[in-house]
């Protein structure tokens, strides 16, 4: 057994998670979700994305 340890200062991500919010809030707060990669030109002309 090991006798070293690990402490960390500050809260971690997985122990105090983000409270949960609503998806109409989220939209009214960040707006609408955007795409990873912006359509072509084509696309856009054609409206395919």
């Amino acid at each position: 057994m090991s006798r070293y340890s690990f402490h960390r200062s500050g809260k971690d991500a997985w122990s105090s998670p983000r409270p949960f919010s609503d998806a109409n809030l989220r939209r009214q707060r960040y707006g609408r979700i955007q795409p990873m990669e912006k359509p072509g030109l084509l696309e856009r002309l054609l409206r395919l994305a």
